[in-house]
């Protein structure tokens, strides 16, 4: 009997609920058919009043309602240019790691990281006893030799003795001289020397170290000639020149510096499709060899010409085109205009036709726009 009750009353209370579902739905669209009808008669009376206010002559009212609020810059003259942005590294060719040309032990080392050296100055030196006997021995020799050459020499001018004497004399005396020549030159190979004035950066040896030819010894850098290296793809080959300026920031220094291109290779790398810039560079304690270098190369630059924000610029029927805001006379209304675009740098644009100094370019509310549109700014 209870599970009968249960039952009866579940189903009166699911009745109740999709009644009162069905009354709530009832009453909302009702409420609809309200509303749309207040929209309908509202509508009706802006349109009559707008009607009369425009009849009475006052166009306020109706121009609010489809002008476009804009901004405007005036078109002026100014300097523009493009640039190459990309890395290089410091090198130079005053910047050398030198080594022995013969093998032996090293029995002097005469300078020390940090020392500043002149061309031609000895820097260490390598064991050279046995070619400084030979050398000795040969000197010693060529005294007599001379000796006797002179004697013969000497004779022979007064027609004493005979030719084949005084021309053995003689070619003893200039074998011995280029023997000389030779082993003077074998000794100078013993002595590492700097080819040119700079700054000792490594010594990578030490006296009573055995040495061989193309082991590194010392290095030398000259801070007054070192320049960046960098490599371009060949798109640009065509519109650099030497002298080109350049702004260079160091960025392990956060430091910057402004230079020239001084060479480009016209050699084209056919792995990479890249050719090689060099830039020479003011004389910078700081600097070191194969430090990064961030670039902007200037490949472009007018002094004088018209710019306008990138993104001004539609394309719009395969043109490019610009809005500006002229005056009809009766109303403010935008302007379509077909330009040409030069290059492009830092969301700017360079326009070489279409534009006149002192036409207002409409920067923004462009978007949309039509020709002759009403505008407001």
């Amino acid at each position: 009997m209870k599970k009968i009750i249960l039952i009866v009353t579940a189903l009166s209370l699911l009745a109740f609920i999709s009644c009162g579902d069905k009354n709530s739905l009832e009453a909302k669209k009702a409420e609809l058919e309200t509303l749309k009808a207040e929209q309908a008669s509202l509508a009706s009376k802006i349109s009559e009043l707008q009607a009369q206010i425009e009849a009475a002559g006052d166009s306020n009212t109706t121009e609010n309602n489809r002008s476009k609020f804009v901004s405007v810059n005036d078109v002026t003259k100014q300097a523009f240019e493009h640039a190459i942005i990309t890395q290089g590294k410091i090198d130079g060719d005053e910047n050398i790691t030198y080594t022995s040309k013969v093998p032996g032990q090293i029995t002097v080392v005469r300078v020390k990281s940090g020392d500043r050296v002149k061309a031609g100055q000895v820097l260490a030196e390598i064991d050279n006893n046995m070619v400084r006997q030979n050398l000795e021995a040969l000197k010693k020799q060529y005294e007599l030799v001379n000796i006797l050459f002179e004697k013969r020499k000497a004779l022979w001018d007064q027609k004493v003795g005979s030719e084949i004497e005084y021309l053995q004399a003689k070619n003893q005396k200039e074998t011995l001289e280029k023997q000389i020549a030779a082993s003077k030159e074998g000794l100078d190979m013993y002595f590492i020397k700097a080819d040119f004035a700079g700054v000792v950066d490594v010594v990578s040896i030490k006296a009573g170290q055995l040495i061989n030819p193309g082991v590194p010894a010392i290095t030398i850098i000259n801070p007054a000639a070192l320049k960046i290296k960098a490599e371009l793809s060949e798109s640009y080959l065509s519109r650099l020149k030497t002298g080109n300026k350049v702004m260079i920031y160091y960025p392990d220094l956060n430091e910057s510096a402004v230079a020239t291109v001084s060479h480009i290779s016209r050699t084209i790398d056919p792995m990479t499709r890249t050719f090689k810039v060099e830039i020479n560079l003011p004389s910078n304690p700081n600097l070191n060899p194969n430090m990064v270098a961030e670039l902007r190369i200037v490949d472009y630059n007018n002094p004088q010409t018209i710019v306008v924000p990138v993104n001004t610029i539609q394309y719009l029927d395969n043109e490019q085109v610009v809005f500006i805001a002229v005056d009809n006379g009766k109303e403010k209304i935008a302007r379509k205009v077909v330009v040409k675009s030069g290059d492009s740098y830092d969301n700017k644009t360079e326009i070489i036709s279409g534009l006149k100094v002192g036409d207002k370019l409409i920067t923004t509310g462009y978007q949309d726009l039509v020709d002759g549109q009403s505008i407001k700014f």
